[in-house]
């Protein structure tokens, strides 16, 4: 009998032979000889084809074993001197209906499935022509090949004990001791579900584990309770700001320079004053009543370079030069947020509309937004510079404000740069054209201004609308900055505006004449903070580089 296969792919192919064994009749098996014998012409009139058996063979280390094994079996069927025609036979393989064999070549690729066909009854046993007609291709189909006395795995590894590695893939499923080591194929989508159920599990651990909390004061009533000086204030509107001339409070306990101080934003509690320091601590104080310390929070492992209230006056995020970001909460210490990032964190701000999402900046020319509910980076905002010295957002939060450390020689090209919030879009880095960097931004409370603190020793004045044009008949000068990271803002009903010094003083100037109203010796370092409070007419807290806070009025 002869053998054809036809194929229609579209690629040259080759198939690898063990994987189409012969099975003959029950009967006729205990010859072993001539099963040999058929087997071996099988698979050498298969060889002589091109078709392809596994997509991830070798084709030349297939086409060598194939010549090799070819030549083998060529000579032995001749030294054998069979009609290798008689094997296929009738008389010898049994009728069609019985002894039909699906030969399938199963394969993820290709799925191709042969038929051979016994000839008919009046085919004679010694007739030497062409039987290549009754063995054709058949369709398509992922059924695996049919026989009637053996699996197809079982009839595999009785042919042939060694092959290809797409052949020793299907004999392994019978042999378990083989299976040790090997690792089976995960989908991607099954690996990103894994990978986002190994996350969810961190900032589970993350949510239930607690950073190191001193409570200096004992007691909740310290954090809950509400100031008898604030009560008068909260029912009645903000009244002028004066200048504040006496010391109130000296806290000292910080063992390093404090970077930022922030009153609580709740009004009620707005006894509380946070402060970030070098010293790798979170500290609130209670900074109207007692001057003392209420908590200290141990999260960072470095330098602790920015730390916000949260709209609802309950949690503190923060951010350091150990690249990772906390949110705590402020009763119980538990952080709800710890996440690492790719960079130092300098700066950080929340939405004014959305308490759930916020801004962080520092040694990357990337600022990102994090969505608090997901633990996960929204948004991207890519611009060529090294590091983002500090962030502003424009009045409902749409628009915002970066400040760089982009300098070139004759212009600060990129030193101020506008975004737009929703689609990370760039809509400005033409708005301040003097080669000095800003270290920190203010927004006016009640006008569409906004300043800038400048290394060149004075603040610039800018319209918070498109184009965002400088004031160039307007300038605060008369402090220093000298490199240090020297924060300025406005009062609260707009009147002043206070910056601080590297001498040490804190400047008060008149926002409608620019003059300098008062100075006030304040520290002995740097002092790199100066805040009004939220309720308070004239209550102003300060920090310096040696680690002090102080309350003025």
């Amino acid at each position: 009998m002869g053998f054809k296969v036809s194929s229609n792919l579209s690629h040259s192919v080759i198939l690898n032979t063990r994987n189409c064994p012969v099975v003959a009749s029950e009967h006729q098996l205990n010859d072993r000889h001539l099963e040999t014998s058929s087997t071996r012409f099988l698979e050498t009139a298969i060889m002589s084809s091109s078709l392809v058996a596994y997509d991830d063979s070798d084709p030349e280390a297939e086409t060598e074993k194939a010549e090799d094994l070819g030549g083998s079996r060529q000579a032995s069927l001749l030294s054998s001197s069979a009609n290798p025609a008689q094997h296929f036979a009738p008389g010898i393989l049994g009728t069609k209906s019985t002894y039909e064999t699906q030969l399938t070549e199963n394969t993820e690729n290709f799925g191709m499935s042969i038929v051979c066909e016994d000839p008919p009854e009046h085919y004679a046993l010694n007739n030497n022509s062409d039987l290549t007609s009754y063995c054709r291709r058949a369709y398509s189909s992922p059924t695996a090949l049919c026989m009637p006395n053996k699996s197809y795995e079982q009839t595999l590894s009785s042919s042939r004990n060694s092959g290809s590695g797409a052949f020793q893939k299907r004999t392994l499923r019978d042999n378990p001791a083989a299976l040790e080591g090997i690792r089976p194929y995960i989908p991607k989508r099954l690996r990103q579900e894994n990978s986002r159920a190994c996350e969810k599990r961190e900032l589970d651990q993350s949510e239930s584990s607690s950073c190191d909390v001193k409570l200096d004061v004992p007691g909740e009533q310290t954090v809950r309770k509400i100031s008898e000086l604030i009560k008068p204030y909260l029912g009645s509107r903000y009244k002028l700001t004066e200048v504040p001339k006496s010391l109130i409070f000296h806290m000292s306990k910080h063992n390093g320079p404090v970077n930022a101080i922030q009153w609580c934003t709740v009004r009620e509690q707005s006894h509380m004053l946070l402060s970030a320091s070098m010293d790798k601590t979170i500290k609130v104080w209670d900074a109207v009543d007692t001057g003392s310390c209420l908590r200290t929070f141990s999260c960072h492992s470095c330098a602790v370079r920015a730390a916000q209230w949260s709209s609802c006056g309950r949690r503190i995020l923060s951010g350091g030069f150990d690249s990772v970001l906390h949110l705590t909460d402020v009763e119980t210490g538990k952080q709800i947020i710890s996440s690492k990032t790719e960079f130092r964190i300098s700066t950080l701000k929340f939405h004014p509309s959305d308490s759930n999402v916020f801004i962080c900046g520092g040694f990357s020319p990337e600022v990102k937004t994090w969505d608090i509910r997901i633990s996960k980076v929204t948004r991207v905002y890519k611009a060529a510079v090294q590091q983002t010295l500090d962030i502003l957002f424009l009045p409902e939060g749409k628009e915002f404000l970066t400040s760089t450390d982009a300098v070139s020689r004759d212009s600060a090209d990129r030193t101020i740069i506008a975004w737009d919030f929703q689609s990370a879009a760039k809509i400005s880095n033409q708005i301040f054209h003097e080669r000095y960097t800003c270290p920190s931004l203010a927004l006016h409370p009640r006008e569409s201004v906004f300043v800038a603190q400048t290394n060149g020793n004075y603040v610039a004045l800018f319209s918070s609308q498109r184009p965002y044009r400088i004031n160039k008949k307007k300038r605060y000068e008369g402090h220093k900055v000298e490199g240090f990271a020297v924060g300025c803002e406005f009062s609260p009903d707009g009147t002043l505006l206070v910056t601080g010094s590297s001498d040490g003083k804190v400047f008060f100037y008149n926002y409608h004449t620019s003059r300098i109203v008062r100075t006030l010796s304040a520290h002995r370092e740097a002092c790199v903070s100066a805040v009004f409070h939220p309720v308070l007419p004239s209550l102003l807290a300060t920090s310096d580089w040696a680690g002090e806070i102080k309350i003025w009025q």
